[in-house]
């Protein structure tokens, strides 16, 4: 799959929050981030030192950002890059799934169960239209995550009682993985082909 650099994300997310609010904290970057107070501080040196913004005294304590022409084309360039490591990591999920579905089909899977109802099940969902295979839904591991894409969603325990011919993991979590082991069923991993 496709190399991301965190350090381009976290700099391409600095840029648009201070876009967004040129006055938000550092404390406040670094909470919508997720990383530590002292690490948003040293993105915000180095794009300063790189021009890419200005900072500006409001008083004692606030202080306000400023992007620089330098640090639109910046914020830009990275979204950019973003947006095609998203665009081929996608490709590449597309063409695992569909290689995971002609391997069904050649097996004789007709119906399958999806475990894990993550966007990589909607992705599995929408690979699905037009193919020989049924999906009779979906077992849902996290209890956080109840999306169900229209389809019925399952325990691990329910999926005894239900007709199906294989499931197809549609969840990179291991502990979630780890619940297969007890399943008696043909198993279809997407990073198997």
């Amino acid at each position: 799959m496709n190399k991301t650099n965190p350090s381009d994300e976290i700099s391409m997310r600095i840029l648009e929050h201070i876009h967004e609010n040129p006055t938000i904290t550092q404390r406040d970057l670094a909470s919508k981030l997720g990383i530590a107070l002292g690490l948003t501080n040293s993105y915000i040196k180095r794009l300063y030192k790189k021009g890419c913004i200005k900072i500006k005294n409001l008083d004692g304590k606030r202080i306000k950002y400023i992007l620089t022409p330098k640090g639109f084309i910046e914020k830009a360039r990275l979204t950019c890059n973003y947006m095609a490591r998203s665009f081929n990591y996608f490709r590449e999920i597309k063409q695992k799934i569909d290689q995971t579905y002609n391997t069904m089909m050649e097996s004789g899977i007709n119906k399958i169960i999806l475990w894990g109802n993550s966007e990589l099940a909607e992705l599995c969902i929408i690979s699905s239209k037009g193919l020989p295979i049924t999906i009779v839904g979906i077992v849902s591991l996290n209890e956080e995550n109840n999306k169900n894409f229209n389809y019925r969603l399952y325990t691990k325990d329910e999926i005894k009682k239900i007709d199906f011919d294989a499931v197809l993991v549609t969840t990179f979590d291991e502990k979630e993985i780890a619940q297969l082991k007890n399943i008696d069923a043909k198993i279809y991993y997407l990073w198997q082909n």
